[in-house]
């Protein structure tokens, strides 16, 4: 029976992997309280702009700033699943802490899975590159990748050069792009567009089956900077800002 979603991976792995993606953006989204967005000053001057500017209400600037909060936490786990879709493929797995994000069984090929292209400084390319090197040295039939999954071009080439003021360069070790990445490890030339069109159905027939009540779950920092607004009669803005600056000189008759 043909596979619903992509020809690479089971519709049951498929599906898994968006309800690990599912869980971790719940939990990113609790783990906002009003103590956690207020752990960085909250510029309300600026978004008193983006409210003006935007025509938006006070209420969904704020939600547009806790979402802007949540995503760096969340932004990790878009690399999880494709570490996790990617193990779904025949005769790959994943490293669960092994020191690899993903590793044929036979031991001939390693990558280390980066999200996008610019996520590294040059100490951790340096790292990762000393990394990869190893494996490739220990593992003579290896060939070892980073992979970009969100790069600037398709490519697929060898990683050499200059970096930290080191010259590096091996044999087999190669950086390469998502889309070719994905066409590696599946055969099929455009798994990586095959995975784009397949999520919102794969997502959608997920959700369809879980307790609605999960995907209602949120962030507690609007609901406490509402209760504070019931008590103190002030805007969100008015209230947001006095819990940030009551000490700032006048700040104290909002």
């Amino acid at each position: 029976m043909a596979n619903k979603y992509v020809d690479f991976i089971s519709d049951a792995h498929f599906l898994e992997c968006i309800e690990n993606l599912h869980n971790s953006y719940i939990k990113a989204k609790e783990g906002i309280s009003k103590r956690k967005f207020y752990s960085n000053k909250i510029d309300t001057i600026k978004l008193t702009f983006d409210a003006k500017f935007n025509n938006l209400s006070e209420e969904s600037v704020i939600k547009n700033e806790i979402m802007r909060q949540m995503d760096k936490s969340f932004n990790n786990s878009i690399g999880t699943f494709h570490e996790q879709i990617l193990g779904g493929i025949n005769g790959y797995e994943i490293g669960n802490v092994s020191g690899y994000d993903i590793k044929a069984t036979d031991d001939t090929l390693f990558a280390d899975i980066k999200n996008k292209h610019n996520t590294m400084n040059s100490s951790a390319a340096e790292s990762l590159f000393q990394k990869l090197a190893r494996y490739a040295d220990t593992y003579k039939k290896a060939k070892c990748y980073w992979v970009q999954i969100l790069a600037k071009k398709s490519f697929c080439e060898s990683w050499s050069g200059d970096i930290n003021g080191k010259e590096y360069s091996h044999s087999r070790v190669l950086k390469i792009s998502g889309d070719q990445f994905y066409a590696l490890l599946t055969g099929q030339e455009d798994a990586f567009f095959a995975l784009y069109k397949a999520l919102p159905l794969a997502i959608s027939d997920f959700l369809a089956g879980i307790d609605k009540l999960e995907t209602k779950k949120g962030d507690s920092a609007i609901s406490e900077i509402k209760n504070s607004i019931e008590e103190s009669d002030k805007t969100i803005f008015d209230q947001i800002t006095s819990d940030n600056f009551g000490y700032y000189l006048g700040f104290n008759e909002l």
